[in-house]
């Protein structure tokens, strides 16, 4: 880490960045890591003194969940798992939409060594199967409407919500979280060393090609981004209440949600799914502070400003945190103009940093129009010319390669994905072309990675493409992101029909509508001759994208 004026005399204080080593540093207070490495992120967190009272909040029951009552269910569900014989390094599925009860299962897993990992309950169940069949996990917590979904993959069952009813299922349930939050925790248990690099979460993500890959998060990247988020909220100085309408199998919900703002005492109002007015009720009825969200989620509140003016009192709220994708000048500025006493934050962050690379964390700093922020605390960046590794100066663009305690240890099982992504020195490419400018802001000029950004979802061309190319009546395919208000961008498909072949544009959306999670669909046809490529055969997305675009 860089000390200004000191230790390292060539940084610049203005912009973080060293001339001798063209390393960007952080302009942020570095965050202390414990240096005892026997840790594991539960009982970071779980020690962390603070005096809030409620942990979590059912919006829609009012069911929730005391900060005395989360450790102890944390307890009994590790004293469960460990009597069910779930040691360190097993991984465990969890399937579920947003619950109060969430946090706990992750919390329980990882206390004892084990691994986490979480899927989208929108996914289909050919999705959620090629995820079973790499990180191979050995029991799965899942809810009894989307008990179907992993039926064919004979994973013994938790069920998280109601009972066991012997006949109404076709998978072997082992327990209920109720039955295991009810078991008095055994002292007699023998806890397995977790040291901090041991893994802790297995999430997936398409990271910067096509590909969905299990990204390996170890305690000790947790632990630092649990310090990011303390830090940024400023929960140092008081706990907050929080709205979570983030998905938490995502990275952005679970470092917040069902990790981070658990260690300041905070209080988590949970929404199952996202609906603006239980939404916006939810803000009044728990005088809601912080409302951390997506995009989408944000031109919906200023679109509906005017229906919402004296229907609800948000008087509480104080901070907005918008994180997925950039926001724009008009978005900004239309939101703090309907909602004047609220101030937005943005984020930028990957699967594989563990959440927060870099952000703002007031509204002057977010008024720098099309910034990611600053680098969080202890993140150093380079700026690289993709073809040659050759590091960039200030307010030039490049690559963005991110190093710190956040950053992944790799991709489960694939070390030429791996070798692709992390160098030798800890550097994690991120397939984002930026530059930084004199005073360290970062700003995300496009992606080499072509992910398309539906509602802050990635997704992956080359999926729709390899799916697309199945059908009998296609010859080539294309998909591109096709910008939208709304959702930001959806998948959109350039085709060549086979000869002959009348294929029609309903019948392609439906064919890729019924094999994946509505976020993926493609909602936009086009059909061309030939799809243009260069000579080694890559699609020539950008050409198709202008082609695109240049109607709008």
């Amino acid at each position: 880490m860089a000390v200004y004026g000191g230790d390292v005399p060539q940084v610049d204080p203005r912009s973080g960045f060293c001339k001798s080593t063209k390393i960007f540093h952080s302009k942020r207070r570095p965050i202390p890591l414990p240096p005892n490495q026997s840790l594991d992120a539960t009982t970071f967190i779980s020690s962390r003194p603070h005096n809030g009272k409620i942990a979590l909040i059912d919006a829609t029951t009012g069911q929730h969940i005391t900060y005395s009552h989360l450790w102890e269910s944390v307890d009994s569900v590790a004293s469960s798992l460990s009597d069910m014989g779930i040691r360190k390094g097993h991984v465990i599925l969890l399937l579920s939409p947003n619950s109060i009860f969430f946090p706990i299962i992750c919390l329980a897993v990882m206390s004892l060594g084990a691994v986490i990992t979480t899927t989208n309950p929108l996914n289909t169940p050919q999705e959620i199967a090629k995820q079973i069949a790499d990180s191979n996990p050995i029991l799965a917590f899942t809810t009894q409407q989307l008990i179907p979904k992993i039926a064919s993959s004979k994973l013994p069952v938790v069920l998280i919500d109601g009972e066991i009813q012997i006949k109404k299922f076709s998978v072997k349930i082992v327990s209920t979280l109720s039955e295991m939050m009810r078991k008095k925790s055994s002292g007699s248990r023998v806890k397995e060393r977790v040291d901090q690099n041991d893994t802790a979460t297995l999430l997936y993500s398409s990271g910067t090609t096509g590909a969905s890959k299990g990204v390996v998060s170890s305690h000790k990247n947790l632990i630092a981004m649990v310090q990011v988020v303390v830090t940024r909220f400023k929960l140092s100085e008081g706990e907050g209440t929080f709205i979570c309408t983030v998905p938490m199998f995502h990275i952005y919900g679970l470092v917040a949600f069902a990790t981070g703002l658990l260690s300041s005492g905070s209080t988590i109002v949970v929404l199952s799914k996202f609906e603006i007015h239980e939404m916006l009720s939810a803000i009044e009825k728990y005088r809601a502070t912080y409302l951390p969200l997506v995009p989408p989620i944000l031109v919906a509140m200023v679109n509906a400003a005017e229906q919402i003016k004296g229907k609800y009192d948000l008087g509480s709220l104080h901070t907005a945190l918008s994180g997925g994708a950039p926001l724009g000048k008009e978005v900004i500025e239309g939101f703090v103009e309907k909602y004047p006493n609220v101030s937005i934050l943005q984020g930028y962050g990957l699967t594989e940093s563990t959440g927060i690379g870099a952000s703002t964390d007031s509204l002057e700093e977010s008024r720098r129009y099309g910034t990611a922020g600053l680098l969080s605390p202890s993140t150093e960046a380079k700026i690289v010319v993709p073809d040659t590794g050759e590091a960039l100066p200030v307010n030039t663009t490049g690559e963005l390669w991110l190093r710190g305690p956040t950053i992944m240890k790799g991709y489960f099982g694939n070390v030429e994905a791996t070798t692709s992504t992390l160098d030798s020195e800890g550097w994690l490419r991120t397939g984002d072309l930026c530059y930084i400018d004199e005073d360290g802001f970062i700003f995300v000029v496009d992606r080499l990675k072509e992910l398309i950004k539906y509602k802050g979802y990635q997704v992956p061309p080359a999926e729709l493409e390899a799916l697309l190319l199945t059908h009998p009546s296609i010859s080539d395919a294309a998909v591109i992101p096709y910008p939208d208000k709304e959702v930001g961008q959806y998948p959109m498909a350039y085709v060549v029909r086979k000869g002959g072949s009348d294929i029609s544009h309903e019948d392609i959306m439906q064919l890729v509508a019924r094999q994946v999670a509505p976020y993926k669909r493609i909602r936009r046809v086009a059909f061309v001759d030939s799809i243009p490529k260069n000579p080694s055969g890559k699609i020539l997305r950008k050409d198709l994208i202008k082609l695109a675009t240049s109607k709008l």
